[in-house]
């Protein structure tokens, strides 16, 4: 195999590359919002830019409490399992990892080392052979420090296929096989470390590969690798309280209505490039839909002055919203790498032109009118955001702006196909799957709408023996590269009985799998217009889903709150510089 570049040189080809690709245009509604936004990045080079105390917020002061609101509860907040947007977020309150990325919210990012000295050392310079140094001073809630074999433990963990949902890079590269679990049984060796994980030292961590992962040092951001003490995991009930080594701990969970964290008293900001420790707590509060979340943070009364939406702006308020000059100090708004998918179960829906036929149904115009309009989301029918480095735009099956009905009966062969849509039951998935009956209704096809609580709609869709043809997906990149979107959803390789991260089409394709090997095997510099050519000849010849839009993020605080953005990596509120206006 090739040997791929040295992480740095991936980095600042990614990241400088973000935004540059898109040919959005802003339009009269958007009010501002700035799809053309560049951003760059580079990665830390000085262990310097790696250690704390995080730079002052301007304004930003001690004390009070930041109330979050959100519909529904947070899948998972043990940190092996976590990879909802709203637990990543979350989770960067109270579980450090190897690596984080420093965010200006303006799409400037910089990976630094977060409970490592460094983003990693490159031993032999062929992405083969990493080396991670724990930081002196970083400590469990309990003012245990965090040594290597902690985070060892929380990696080795993952591997444990009753703990599903967070992501599998690392465990498949150490595997050196999606079938990971084949190669290290965590539930009978405990004790024991998967292949290619080693710990010289207590603060020493190494990760020997059987070929080149040049993207370890991101995928080393997600928190599988944040540390657990093993004489404290307690399975799949650590969900409810994970161990924290961030600067807030969990210090209340009200399963489903509400968690409240509070300051960690064995965080040391010296050790944190990164977060801060302003409010004396943050609360989660689950429950209110999104009208009702933006109308109490408009009426900006008690505790709402201190909160911000989740969930964001409600479509049918966007307008009053960014009409409202009042409001214009307390709006965040940005572009964000999320998309989502009408995605289909290629088990189950088998014929290519029953696929091809949803493709050329879909009205995108109408679905986004629906969904509040352009200030909302964009119209998008390529598997990669426009975000993505080396993005070309394509149509491959071009309908214009609301679909060609004609066309897809044409395909279904004047029978009407009968299909199941499953959805998320919040305010956004029953908007989108509505609509979507109605539109897929008059180009022949007959739904059936489906509800799946929102907080267990990622396990039950990923369960290979689902029963539903059809639901509406998201993804966001772990980075912003194909590497990270399509082997991550499309590789057939990678399904599994439960906990399958195929992006849930179950697309199997070996002549595909190996394109996705061979790609993965170039220089990392030349592999975006490969992905960008991956990217057309999958919708070309398997339809696996149908492409739908890209969100873009609208969202209220109250006006005692500050130091909100809207982080460049997953496009949701961060809450690392938030502060209570005293």
């Amino acid at each position: 195999m090739r040997a791929r570049p040295t992480a740095a040189l991936a980095l600042l080809t990614i990241v400088a590359a973000l935004g540059a690709c898109t040919n959005n245009k802003k339009t009269d509604d958007e009010s501002g919002v700035d799809t053309n936004r560049q951003a760059t990045g580079a990665i830390a080079s000085d262990p310097k830019d790696s250690m704390g105390p995080a730079a002052d917020v301007p304004g930003a002061t001690k004390g009070g409490t930041i109330t979050i609101i959100r519909q529904s509860k947070i899948s998972h907040l043990d940190p092996q399992r976590t990879y909802s947007f709203a637990g990543l977020n979350a989770s960067q309150l109270f579980s450090r990892r190897l690596t984080t990325f420093k965010d200006d919210g303006q799409g400037h990012v910089t990976l630094v080392g977060d409970l490592a000295t460094t983003p990693g050392t490159d031993v032999n310079k062929d992405c083969k052979t990493w080396q991670y140094t724990v930081k002196d001073g970083v400590k469990f809630e309990d003012g245990t420090p965090i040594t290597a074999k902690d985070i060892a433990y929380g990696i080795a963990r993952s591997f444990d296929l009753s703990l599903t949902g967070g992501p599998t890079y690392i465990q498949e590269w150490l595997a050196d096989t999606p079938q990971y679990d084949t190669k290290f049984d965590f539930k009978n060796n405990k004790s024991a470390l998967p292949p290619g994980l080693s710990v010289p030292d207590d603060m020493t961590l190494k990760f020997t590969f059987n070929k080149a992962h040049c993207d370890l040092p991101f995928a080393a951001s997600l928190p599988a690798t944040a540390p657990v003490p093993a004489a404290k995991d307690t399975g799949t009930q650590y969900d409810a309280k994970p161990v924290s080594s961030g600067p807030y701990r969990i210090a209340k969970n009200e399963a489903g209505t509400q968690i409240t964290f509070e300051r960690n008293t064995s965080w040391d900001p010296a050790t944190d490039a990164v977060r801060h420790q302003y409010p004396d707590t943050f609360v989660w509060q689950f429950g209110p839909d999104p009208v009702t979340q933006t109308n109490r943070i408009i009426a900006d009364s008690g505790a709402d002055q201190t909160a911000v939406s989740w969930e964001g702006v409600d479509s049918s308020l966007i307008s009053k919203v960014m009409t409202d000059q009042t409001l214009k100090s307390r709006v965040i708004q940005a572009p964000t790498p999320q998309h989502y998918t009408l995605t289909i179960n290629n088990q189950r829906v088998t014929d290519l032109k029953v696929r091809q036929a949803l493709n050329y149904a879909v009205d995108r115009d109408g679905l986004i009118k629906a969904l509040g309009g352009s200030s909302l989301a964009a119209p998008v029918t390529t598997l990669m955001p426009p975000s993505t480095i080396g993005w070309k735009n394509y149509d491959a099956y071009p309908a214009g702006k609301n679909g060609d009905p004609a066309k897809a009966k044409e395909l279904l062969g004047g029978t009407e196909k009968e299909l199941v849509l499953a959805f998320e039951d919040d305010a956004l998935g029953q908007t989108t799957s509505t609509f979507l009956k109605g539109n897929l209704e008059k180009a022949g096809f007959k739904i059936t709408l489906k509800a799946i609580p929102a907080d267990s709609f990622l396990d039950e869709t990923k369960k290979k023996d689902n029963p539903w043809d059809v639901y509406i997906g998201s993804w966001g990149a772990d980075w912003p590269s194909g590497a990270a979107i399509l082997p991550v959803l499309y590789d057939g390789r990678a399904i599994k009985a439960d906990g399958s991260n195929n992006g849930a089409s179950y697309l199997n394709a070996p002549a595909l799998n190996a394109e996705f090997d061979r790609v993965l095997a170039m220089p990392t510099d030349q592999q975006g217009a490969e992905w960008a050519k991956l990217d057309e000849k999958i919708m070309r010849e398997y339809a696996p889903v149908v492409p739908l839009y890209v969100q873009v993020t609208t969202t209220v605080h109250g006006s005692k709150a500050d130091g909100f953005f809207i982080d460049s990596i997953f496009g949701n509120v961060s809450f690392v510089n938030a502060y209570v206006k005293q």
